[in-house]
């Protein structure tokens, strides 16, 4: 076979990044972002941030290009923490978009010019609608500036791409500062934990603070049980079946006596040999295992299988009269995102 090529061979060979210019690259866009921070006037911050808190209507963000990312991220931000917020295309609500906006809503532009053409030929349009009209820009002296009724300054001393064009440093601190203001507003609320959780139902942090052990845990037919007379010979099955990985011993108005796990089989076999057959499920189980409520948080229940001597995978779920109702198991908690 011949060789290939020399362009071909060339495009071939791994490329590198001077690991001297890169640290370079990153002390620079520090140094230009602390500018923002340093010159920012907080008292046009704080304006800023009240107008929004004090929105009767929603509060909609708009933008163009990179600056349009900039504002459906922080729309996204305040409607997760339970604000009414909403990312408006420029460019479609001039084509009946703008019909879902009216009196008492804001809108938010995000600009690094304050010259942007089609944020300009939207802001009569939404004046007519009395829409309370902001926005965040990088130029002092920018048309956008002298049609908003508020509008903060987001200083920028140069973007790091070394030709100062690709908006790499201006999207960073309008980022910054929209997602700052979000936490303002969010404090100003009061939010708290719970109702932050409530928003984030499938995130790990939602989960932790809304499910409880009665949401998780197996129940009824799932429920290895057995009572304490029971030969360990005749309950192999249901240990092993019921994927718990134990059995819970319960007398005759199913109170939890104890459990007895596959561990206690093993060391029973161990110590018993032959021996083990001939005995019952209540001669060896542990009366005094850990057990739970059904109403108590699902990250509680983890907490106590984790806790010292020894973390174990299952928890009985009993009630008031320690009848048991559940079982929640380790694997069960893992798989629902604990």
């Amino acid at each position: 076979m011949g060789s290939l090529p020399q362009e071909f061979s060339e495009r071939l060979q791994p490329q590198t990044i001077n690991s001297t210019k890169l640290h370079q690259l990153f002390e620079t866009q520090r140094r230009i972002i602390n500018y923002f921070f340093e010159n920012l006037d907080f008292s046009q911050a704080r304006s800023f941030s009240e107008a929004l808190l004090n929105t009767h209507g929603t509060i909609f963000f708009t933008g163009i290009g990179k600056s349009g990312f900039v504002a459906q991220k922080v729309a996204q931000t305040l409607v997760s923490l339970g604000i009414r917020s909403g990312f408006l295309s420029a460019t479609d609500a001039l084509h009946g978009d703008i019909g879902i906006m009216g009196k008492g809503d804001t809108l938010v532009l995000f600009s690094k010019s304050g010259n942007t053409e089609e944020l300009l030929r939207l802001v009569p349009c939404v004046k007519a609608k009395g829409v309370f009209l902001m926005g965040a820009f990088s130029s002092k002296d920018c048309l956008l500036s002298r049609e908003c009724d508020l509008w903060v300054y987001l200083p920028l001393e140069r973007e790091l791409c070394p030709f100062d064009l690709a908006p790499v440093t201006s999207t960073a601190i309008q980022m910054v500062f929209g997602d700052t203001v979000a936490i303002a507003l969010m404090g100003a609320k009061n939010l708290t934990r719970d109702e932050y959780a409530a928003n984030h139902p499938a995130g790990r942090i939602g989960k932790c603070l809304i499910f409880k052990v009665k949401d998780l845990m197996r129940k009824q037919e799932q429920l290895p049980i057995c009572k304490e007379g029971d030969l360990i010979m005749d309950q192999l099955a249901e240990l092993t079946s019921k994927g718990c990985g134990c059995l819970l011993v319960v007398d005759n108005k199913h109170r939890l006596i104890g459990t007895f796990t596959d561990g206690d089989l093993r060391r029973t076999l161990k110590a018993s040999k032959e021996g083990t057959f001939h005995l019952t499920v209540g001669e060896v189980c542990n009366r005094s295992p850990r057990t739970i409520g059904p109403n108590s948080m699902a990250v509680e229940a983890m907490q106590k299988m984790e806790a010292p001597p020894s973390p174990v995978q299952f928890l009985p779920v009993v009630d008031d009269q320690n009848v048991v109702i559940g079982i929640v198991t380790l694997h069960g908690l893992v798989s629902a995102g604990l």
